[in-house]
């Protein structure tokens, strides 16, 4: 048996790398396949398992340091994992051309936060942007280095701070995600131009982009580390939250929380609570909390 980690996964096949830098086409062992798996893909991206060469087959998954994971739009299964081993996650967002809600940052911030993977935020197309874009871009930028998330604004197109982003991810394993049209692609590219991979455009009708990435894919940094390309998502279902636990996720509430008249206090309809009342006085961007609000007032089968 070689040890190795999977570099690319399609849903049936991975592509694996040996600890000599030898890849191999793989496939899983029939146990994986037959487990009753909560999630859609028992071996992601990043993952290091045995397999046996003659074979080409993977044989054991190791233990992971941790993952990132979202609720699967495929119904069968609870959550698909996006990748697993990783240093820190850099989310990906645009003002226009897509837009991201911020709802959508903060479910990919609480879900980071949930599974100890640091996180960046990175605001692209800034060439595209006019006066109330910049501005935008300006708040959220101040929104989120404030909780304690480093953000970058760029233009991938413009070269703008792409050094910047070289820098951080140097010698990391690191996740890139987002939504599609968003530059993913085209970022990576300009890290390592030997990649080429595809880019799409964007629909100008429904100001939202193709996506191009089909399946996550770990490519290597020419400065040291590797990045993690994924697919575009267009919403970030969470799960596996304890309701009692959510806030715990959002820094800045869980720092104000300390402050309630009672310990457990969920920051809903409780007297007393610090949380709500930094709220309303600002201390806490009233977005946030909207998004915390939402995901606690969600009824299904997202929490345990």
């Amino acid at each position: 048996m070689r040890h190795g980690i999977v570099i690319k996964s399609t849903g049936s096949r991975y592509r694996v790398i040996d600890d000599d830098g030898n890849i191999y086409a793989c496939v899983l062992k029939g146990i994986f396949r037959v487990s009753g798996a909560r999630t859609t893909n028992p071996v992601a991206v990043g993952d290091n398992v045995t397999f046996d060469e003659s074979e080409s087959l993977i044989t054991a998954l190791l233990p992971r340091r941790n993952y990132i994971i979202r609720k699967a739009s495929n119904l069968s299964r609870e959550s698909q994992i996006i990748a697993a081993n990783i240093d820190q996650a850099f989310l990906m967002i645009s003002i226009k051309m897509p837009s991201t809600p911020v709802e959508f940052i903060d479910r990919f911030l609480a879900t980071a936060e949930a599974y100890r993977v640091p996180a960046t935020i990175i605001i692209n197309k800034a060439d595209l942007y006019g006066t109330e874009e910049i501005a935008t871009a300006l708040k959220i930028s101040e929104v989120y280095r404030k909780i304690g998330y480093p953000v970058f604004i760029i233009s991938v197109t413009e070269d703008e701070n792409i050094d910047q982003i070289a820098v951080a991810m140097k010698d990391k394993t690191t996740l890139v995600s987002g939504n599609s049209g968003v530059g993913k692609s085209t970022l990576l590219n300009r890290l390592n131009p030997s990649l080429a991979l595809r880019t799409g455009s964007i629909s100008e009708y429904h100001e939202q982009g193709r996506h191009v990435t089909t399946f996550p894919e770990m490519h290597p940094l020419p400065g040291g580390g590797y990045v993690i390309d994924t697919p575009g998502i267009r919403g970030f279902g969470v799960i596996d939250f304890d309701r009692n636990e959510i806030y715990h996720f959002f820094p800045e509430i869980f720092r104000m929380a300390a402050g309630c008249r009672f310990y457990n206090c969920l920051h809903m309809n409780e007297p007393g609570c610090a949380v709500r009342d930094a709220v309303a006085g600002n201390a806490i961007e009233p977005w946030r909390y909207k998004s915390y609000a939402s995901m606690m007032l969600e009824d299904n089968d997202k929490y345990r």
